[in-house]
Order: structure tokens, then C-alpha cells, then sequence
């Protein structure tokens, strides 16, 4: 099963997210592990080669996530600039991916905010960063794309909510 829902935030960013079941290997239909489904809201701006991000978080599903186990990922539109100054628990994994490591997070729980600016290697009129959630074992996202979703900003200055 699969939905999509999208949204305009100021008539010009859009978010996307899609949700379904994650079937275990092997087992059609069955989950395997706790169910975990994890969302990110927050904020986005675009301003030549400069993206600033600031988002929290969110999590539903049974059970808690252990310290360690959740990483957001955001992949960009854009190659990234070859030098950025990335916050503790986040790195550079090629050039156009960042990673975060999310920290505990209990049932129903919010997590710590991240915030971060990275600079894209030139300065572009439009970026689409797509955020998803990688797991290093423990829960099963009960997603199929992992909370995945995705922001389209456009170089207009204006901050953008998703």
C-alpha cells in the first residue's frame, strides 16, 4: 500500500511524503521488529550557493529508538561545495549526500533539532533536498521510503516550512 500527499508551502516549495508497509524478506505482508516511522519538519532557505536547514525530528510508531540507530540522509540536487563546515553527528558521504545521526528518541517522541547550512558548488536557482532515514539496525521503519521526503526551494530568499 502506498499514498502520497503533497503540499505547496508558499505556492513555490513542495513536500512530498510517501508511506506504505516495509515487508520482511521473504515474508510478504509481515513487519519485522517494532514499527517506526520517523518525519522531519523544520525549515529550508535557498540564497545563491548557501542552503540553510533547521528541522526536528519526529517519531510514531510502537517502541523507542536506541541511541545510535536512526540516521537522516539529504541528498541535494546540487553537488555540494567541496569544503563545509558540517555540525557534531553530521558528515560529508560523497558530493552531493549529508548524514546525521538522530540520538534516542522515545514512543511518539520528538528528537533534538538539527540545524546546518551547506554551500552548494555553485549557486543555483532551485535545490531539491530529499531527506530519508537509514537505519543501523534495531527498529523497522514502517515506511517504504523511511520517512522519506522531500523539499523543493527555490533562490528566492524566503523560508520555506515542511
Amino acid at each position: 500500500m502506498r499514498r502520497m500527499r503533497v503540499a505547496a508551502v508558499c505556492g513555490a516549495a513542495v513536500v512530498a511524503v510517501v508511506g506504505g508497509v516495509a515487508p520482511a524478506a521473504g515474508a510478504p505482508g509481515r513487519r519485522v521488529g517494532p514499527v517506526v516511522e520517523l518525519t522531519y519538519h523544520g525549515s529550508a532557505v535557498l540564497s545563491g550557493d548557501r542552503v540553510d536547514v533547521r528541522f526536528t525530528p519526529r517519531r510514531t510508531g510502537q517502541g523507542a529508538v536506541p541511541d545510535a540507530t536512526a540516521m537522516v540522509r539529504m541528498r541535494w540536487s546540487e553537488p555540494l561545495a567541496d569544503r563545509q563546515e558540517l555540525p557534531q553527528g553530521c558528515a560529508r558521504a560523497g558530493e552531493r549526500v549529508v548524514w546525521c545521526g538522530l540520538g534516542a528518541l522515545d514512543a511518539g517522541g520528538v528528537g533534538e533539532p538539527v540545524a546546518l547550512r551547506v554551500r552548494l558548488r555553485d549557486a543555483a536557482s532551485e535545490v531539491l533536498v530529499e531527506f530519508d532515514t537509514v537505519w543501523s539496525g534495531g527498529p523497522v521503519d514502517g515506511t517504504l521510503r523511511s520517512g522519506g521526503q522531500r523539499v523543493l526551494l527555490l533562490d528566492t530568499g524566503d523560508e520555506y516550512h515542511f
